[in-house]
């Protein structure tokens, strides 16, 4: 209805307009760039996160190794013998859903001589990055551990691995390389980690590098590097140098282990920190 009252004015034009579609795809299109710049940034800074966290859950273990150690008259748990109670860690690791040793803590973990002495911490036995899974009864399952143990302390069969090299079974006898320089626990890749001990082949050390080889494969989950803990106490992430040592992961797969891997850098660095001749 038409009003007559001259104090009502009709509504009048202000000028503005809405955005025009390619307006809007150009300010879509500045967003989608913008967020492609900052998100590898805030993807790096995770990867650091994790890292870091990963430095000092290796720092706990050490801890707890070395409380056991004192305890125990300087003598070091088994890095594999199973069916020892003083194996560090008990079962094998890999993709069975049926295979307790994946997913549940009370089937090996909790079992562990150090477990008590890790403040009964779950959380440190396996690295923030290591999305690993399996499947159970229809339900997905984060596996619970990725640390393993240097196999030249303590174990039963690490000597196949390099013949006439020493294998620690004391604090003591840690003196070459020394504790600072002699890795004691690394996270290892999700398709190589098995039982509790990770083999340095030492075959071809130090001066005949067509010998050398790869038994089990450290993770690489930080940006391309890894983590260890020392026998001193302090924790580093190794950045890998060679890509035979961070081949490419499948996930749910295991991965052929025991490769030869002549002249890689990564090798010698690894060797060079975890044994010496006899």
């Amino acid at each position: 209805m038409k009003t007559t009252d001259p104090a009502v004015k009709p509504l009048q034009p202000t000028g503005k307009q809405g955005f025009t579609l390619i307006e809007l795809l150009v300010v879509i299109a500045i967003i989608a760039i913008l967020a492609s710049m900052l998100l590898p940034a805030l993807a790096k800074s995770k990867t650091k996160a994790q890292g870091i966290k990963c430095l000092a859950n290796g720092r706990q273990m050490m801890l707890a190794w070395r409380l056991y150690v004192d305890d125990n008259q300087d003598k070091v748990p088994m890095s594999y013998a199973p069916g020892n109670p003083s194996e560090w860690v008990h079962g094998s690791l890999d993709f069975d859903g049926n295979n307790k040793s994946n997913w549940d803590l009370n089937q090996d973990i909790t079992k562990s001589p150090l477990w008590s002495y890790c403040g009964n911490s779950p959380g440190i036995w396996k690295c923030p990055a290591d999305n690993s899974t399996v499947k159970n009864k229809g339900t997905v399952l984060p596996r619970v551990r990725s640390i393993s143990m240097n196999a030249w302390f303590n174990s039963t069969d690490v000597d196949s691995f390099g013949s006439g090299f020493k294998i620690y079974k004391s604090m003591n006898d840690v003196v070459e390389p020394s504790p600072s320089l002699c890795w004691l626990f690394l996270d290892e890749r999700e398709d190589s980690i098995n039982d509790g001990e990770f083999v340095v082949g030492m075959n071809g050390y130090p001066d005949k590098p067509q010998q050398w080889s790869i038994v089990d494969f450290p993770a690489s989950y930080h940006n391309g590097a890894g983590g260890f803990s020392f026998v001193d106490g302090h924790s580093e992430i190794k950045k890998w140098k060679d890509g035979r040592t961070m081949p490419v992961l499948k996930k749910g797969q295991g991965l052929s282990l025991g490769v030869s891997s002549p002249k890689n850098p990564d090798v010698f660095w690894m060797m060079d920190r975890s044994t010496r001749k006899k």
